[in-house]
C-alpha cells in the first residue's frame, strides 16, 4: 500500500490537467485534482474565456456579414439586429454546460476534484487552501507520489498610466454595455480575432500594434494578406502604433498615442501577450527551475528538475494551444501509469502542428513559413493562389482567399501550407494529417479535388511562383 495519500496530484483543471487526471484514473491510479474554480470552472483557459466563447463569438459576427450577403441571392428584408445581452446569456449557458461536462468526466473516472487553491510544499507534499463551512478560510494538506503543474497562463498588461482602466480577454466576453468604440492593443492571433470579431458584431473596431506588421510568427505572406482584409472589412489597423496613457474622460476613454494622436474608445482590450500562471503555487521554495517569465523548465518527459514533479501546458510557455497541452498529458500519463492495453506510450511531436486564426477572414496554418522553410531546407519551392471564392462572384463581398504551399525541393515533400479564407482552420486540417504522414507534391497532385470548393485548390497548384 502507497504511503502516499494519492499517486497523482493535479493542479490546474484545464485541458491538460483534465486529461492527465482523468486518464491516469482510468489507469488504476489515485488521483486528486484541485483547481480555484471547482466543478463551476473546469475547462480552464479554453473552455472558459478561450477557444470556445471565441469561437461562438466568431459565429455571431459572421451573420452581420450574411444577412448582407444574401441580398446577392435573391434574399430580401430587414436585417435583423444583434441582442448582445442574448448572445451572451446563451454563451454562458454553453460554457456552464462544459463545466459540467468536464466535471461528470473526472467524477466518472474516479478524480477527487478539490475546489482550492493548491500551493506545493514540498517535493510530495501539497496544501489547498479552502473555504471553511462558515466561510472562514482553511486548508487542507495532501501527499503524492507525482505532482503535475498544469495551470496555463493570463493575460498579460505591461504597467503605465491608465492601466486600470483596460480589459483582457478574460473580460471581453461579458461587457456591458456592448462598446460602440472599441480599442484594441496588440498585434498577436488573440488582439487580430477580438478585433474581426467586435467589428462583425458592429463596433467601431481600431486596433493598435507596435510591430511593422501582425500576427508576428506566421508566413510574411500570410500576415500582409491577413491586415490587409481586416482592413478592407472595417477595422482601422495602426501599425508602429503604441499607447503614451489612458485617462477616463465624460466623452469615454481618452487614449493618448506616442504620435501625439488621441483615440476615444468606450472599452480598451489589451492583447498583448501571455504569461506562465505560477503566482502563488510555491515553486521557489521547493526549487522547481524556472525560465525569464516564470515558464516551468521541463524535459522531453515533462518532467521538471525536482524528480516527482511535472508541468505540461502554457504554464511551460512552449506551445499554447490546447491540443498541444492534451498530447503532452498523455505523454505524462503513459510514462508515469503506462500506455492503455495494447498501445504504445505516446510521443508528443511539435513538428507540422496545425493551427487556425479566427480572423475575418480565418487563417489555417500547419508547418513552416516560407522563411523558416528556406532556413531549414535551403531551397524551396513555393506555389500560391489567390482568387475570389465562388460564394462571393453573387454576395457582392470584396474578401479574398489565399492558399499557398512551401515544398523542399530536394525531397518534394510539402513542409509548410498556408490559407486565408473561410473555414480554413477545417480545411487544413485534413492536410495536416497529409503532411504529417510525409505528403509530397506529387501525391499532392496525384489527388483528385473535391469541385466546387476552395480546398480544391490545394491539389491543382501546378505552376510555383518561385524557386
Amino acid at each position: 500500500m502507497s504511503s502516499f495519500d494519492f499517486d497523482l496530484f493535479v493542479i490546474g483543471g484545464g485541458s491538460g490537467g483534465v486529461r492527465a487526471a482523468r486518464m491516469a484514473a482510468q489507469r488504476g491510479a489515485r488521483v486528486a485534482l484541485a483547481e480555484t474554480l471547482g466543478q463551476d470552472g473546469l475547462g480552464g483557459t479554453c473552455v472558459n474565456v478561450g477557444c470556445i466563447p471565441k469561437k461562438l463569438y466568431s459565429y455571431a459576427a459572421h451573420y452581420a456579414d450574411g444577412f448582407h450577403e444574401s441580398a446577392g441571392y435573391g434574399w430580401e428584408g430587414t436585417a435583423p439586429v444583434l441582442n448582445w445581452a442574448t448572445l451572451k446569456a446563451n454563451r454562458a449557458r454553453e460554457i456552464s454546460r462544459l463545466n459540467g461536462v468536464y466535471g461528470n468526466l473526472l467524477r466518472g473516472a474516479g478524480v477527487t476534484v478539490l475546489n482550492g487553491f493548491a500551493r506545493i510544499d514540498g517535493e510530495h507534499a501539497i496544501t489547498v487552501a479552502t473555504l471553511n463551512t462558515d466561510g472562514s478560510p482553511g486548508h487542507q494538506n495532501f501527499s503524492a507520489k507525482h505532482i503535475l503543474i498544469a495551470t496555463g497562463g493570463t493575460p498579460h498588461v505591461p504597467h503605465f498610466v491608465g492601466r486600470e482602466h483596460v480589459i483582457t480577454s478574460n473580460e471581453v466576453f461579458d461587457l456591458e454595455p456592448f462598446p460602440q468604440r472599441l480599442l484594441v492593443v496588440g498585434g498577436g492571433y488573440i488582439a487580430c480575432e477580438f478585433a474581426s470579431i467586435f467589428n462583425g458584431l458592429g463596433s467601431t473596431v481600431t486596433q493598435l500594434y507596435r510591430g511593422e506588421q501582425v500576427l508576428r510568427g506566421f508566413d510574411d505572406e500570410i500576415r500582409h494578406f491577413v491586415a490587409a482584409e481586416m482592413l478592407k472589412s472595417g477595422v482601422d489597423l495602426r501599425l508602429n502604433a503604441g499607447v503614451v496613457d489612458i485617462r477616463k474622460t465624460a466623452e469615454g476613454l481618452r487614449v493618448e498615442l506616442e504620435d501625439g494622436g488621441v483615440v476615444t474608445a468606450d472599452a480598451v482590450l489589451y492583447a498583448t501577450g501571455r504569461v506562465p500562471n505560477v503566482a502563488g503555487l510555491g515553486l521557489d521554495a521547493v526549487g522547481v527551475a524556472q525560465g525569464a517569465q516564470g515558464e516551468v523548465i521541463v524535459n522531453a518527459h515533462y518532467q521538471t528538475n525536482v524528480p516527482s514533479i511535472y508541468a505540461v501546458g502554457d504554464v511551460t510557455n512552449r506551445v499554447q494551444l490546447t491540443p498541444v497541452a492534451l498530447g503532452e498529458a498523455m505523454v505524462v500519463v503513459d510514462r508515469l501509469f503506462g500506455p492503455a492495453a495494447g498501445k504504445a506510450p505516446r510521443d508528443m511531436s511539435y513538428e507540422f502542428i496545425p493551427t487556425a486564426v479566427f480572423t475575418h477572414p480565418n487563417i489555417g496554418t500547419v508547418g513552416y513559413s516560407e522563411t523558416q522553410a528556406r532556413e531549414q531546407f535551403g531551397q524551396v519551392t513555393i506555389f500560391r493562389s489567390e482568387f475570389k471564392a465562388l460564394k462571393h462572384t453573387l454576395s457582392g463581398s470584396s474578401e479574398r482567399t489565399l492558399m499557398k504551399l512551401v515544398v523542399d525541393a530536394a525531397s518534394d515533400r510539402v513542409v509548410g501550407l498556408h490559407m486565408v479564407g473561410a473555414e480554413a482552420g477545417e480545411i487544413v486540417q485534413g492536410f495536416a494529417v497529409a503532411m504529417k504522414a510525409g505528403a509530397t507534391k506529387a501525391v499532392f497532385d496525384s489527388t483528385i479535388g473535391i469541385h466546387p470548393t476552395a480546398a480544391e485548390e490545394f491539389v491543382t497548384m501546378r505552376e510555383p511562383v518561385s524557386r
